[in-house]
């Protein structure tokens, strides 16, 4: 299998953002450096619709000229959209032509992220109705892993990873429902977040599960996701789901939940299980982490209900109209996963609404013990042809560790962990109950030798309304990890 170098990524936000306030740099140049480096790549499965390439300029010099532009927290920095997030005037296809609408507003995460200065580049590729986590299920060109040898792109949000692993964005904005938005950045070897759900606003997405959907965020460091968050992060009135971030974390170490090695689930690829206990070897050497034994068995249960269980009917609340209209402009394998919902009844759905309840129940009597739990983003890696050959199989294992994320409630971050000695991508994720994300970031940003402010202690709450480890938001130290 020849493959190619892995990631090749361009300027971070922060050093996009000392360009344009030195000068060096600009909106407009970076607009220019952007267009040119997505035109250079040609039709290679990452973008659906990008912005032309001097509207893209035009749009960076509006940015220049607003009113204390220079002071906004992310002027002038490119960005993408994956395509079931909707941007004023722009179709929304999620990758099928035959859906697509041109929305009249904006997603409140795209227009935050507007308002505070950043540029919006084009829609990225997806499987189509974001149903899939392998990226082959589009009719559009079907994007390849920045490490060659025709492996997958991952997905549902494959153009997401691939715009930020490309080096063409610094961050891109995708979503995850069972793991969209963490098995392509590991495919790739970008960081991918998907945070509690409800801190950011899921209004302008087109629902692929509404009650497990989840906004998520790619890029290549912790310093540009906690910039990005804090723009993009409010509670939203129009969002059923909304909430409040939250508690930070003080310190000083992490209780880490490692599961027994026989638990952990490679599918015979042995250089991929090799290189996630040389991780997790790492990890577990490390005087600030605190390795606490855990049983895996009532997450991977969870998981087991994702696709063996109701909700995959719930897809069925968006797309049951256009699938009976207009069957034959659904990919037949999503065709397949949407029909396969109409064989669960109510008598179902509740029977596995109990389970789950009892599941996360077990599951957390584990989090009073841990902080984080470590496993792998995924198990192996597979080619354009494997997938296509057997998707619903593949699918399912490179959803092995990540379809219990939202289920259970849980925040997760995808770690790029090199790579096996045959040169693929290897990951890691860090996985922790709502509400911890501050906790699970700084650890993460640990790993990957990133330092990160911690908060200060908290003022005016009593000790039992903090989590162990945990403050309130507040001002943050000049002190770094």
């Amino acid at each position: 299998m020849a493959l190619e170098h892995g990631p090749q990524p361009g300027p971070s936000v922060a050093e996009i953002l000392a360009s344009h306030a030195s000068g060096s740099g600009s909106p407009t140049r970076t607009a220019a450096r952007v267009a040119d480096a997505i035109a250079a790549r040609g039709e290679d499965g990452t973008w659906i619709s990008t912005v032309p390439r001097e509207d893209l300029i035009a749009a960076a010099a509006e940015i220049e000229r607003r009113p204390g532009a220079r002071t906004l927290p992310l002027y002038g920095v490119p960005f993408g959209v994956k395509d079931s997030i909707d941007v004023a005037g722009v179709p929304t296809t999620l990758s099928c032509p035959d859906y697509a609408y041109v929305p009249g507003r904006t997603a409140p995460v795209v227009q935050r992220l507007m308002d505070a200065g950043a540029l919006y580049v084009g829609k990225t590729n997806l499987d189509q109705f974001a149903t899939g986590l392998n990226g082959t299920r589009t009719p559009y060109p079907v994007p390849r892993s920045v490490y060659g040898g025709e492996l997958i792109s991952g997905g549902s949000s494959s153009g997401s990873a691939l715009a930020v692993a490309l080096g063409q964005v610094p961050f891109a904005v995708a979503t995850d429902t069972a793991g969209s938005g963490r098995v392509p950045a590991a495919l790739n070897g970008v960081v991918g977040y998907k945070p509690s759900r409800g801190l950011i606003s899921t209004v302008g997405l087109v629902p692929a599960c509404r009650s497990l959907d989840c906004i998520s965020l790619m890029a290549t460091c912790v310093d540009d996701l906690d910039r990005v968050a804090d723009v993009v992060m409010a509670p939203d009135p129009a969002d059923a789901w909304s909430r409040d971030r939250g508690a930070a974390w003080s310190g000083p170490s992490i209780r880490v939940g490692l599961p027994a090695t026989e638990q952990l689930e490679f599918f015979g690829d042995g250089a991929s299980a090799d290189a996630h206990l040389a991780f997790r070897e790492r990890l577990a050497r490390r005087a600030d982490v605190e390795v606490v034994d855990v049983d895996l068995a009532p997450f991977l249960a969870a998981g087991e209900l994702l696709y063996q269980g109701p909700w995959v009917a719930e897809r069925l609340v968006e797309f049951a109209g256009f699938l009976e209209e207009r069957p034959e402009s659904v990919h037949p394998v999503v065709r397949e996963i949407l029909e396969g919902g109409r064989r669960y009844t109510a008598v179902d759905a509740f029977a596995a609404l109990q389970r789950l309840q009892e599941l996360r129940a077990e599951v957390g009597r584990l989090w009073r013990h841990l902080d984080a739990l470590l496993v792998p983003t995924i198990g192996t890696t597979f080619t354009v042809d494997e997938v296509l050959a057997d998707p619903i199989r593949c699918n399912t294992v490179l959803g092995h560790y990540t379809h219990f994320g939202n289920l259970l409630d849980l925040l997760g971050v995808a770690l790029p962990a090199g790579t096996t000695v045959d040169g693929r991508p290897a990951g890691a994720m860090l996985l922790g109950p709502a509400l911890s994300d501050d906790v699970v970031l700084h650890l993460a940003a640990r790993l990957l030798d990133e330092p990160r402010p911690i908060a200060t202690p908290p003022t005016g709450r009593h000790a039992a309304d903090v989590p162990t480890g945990a403050t309130t938001p507040s001002a943050l130290t000049e002190e770094h990890l």
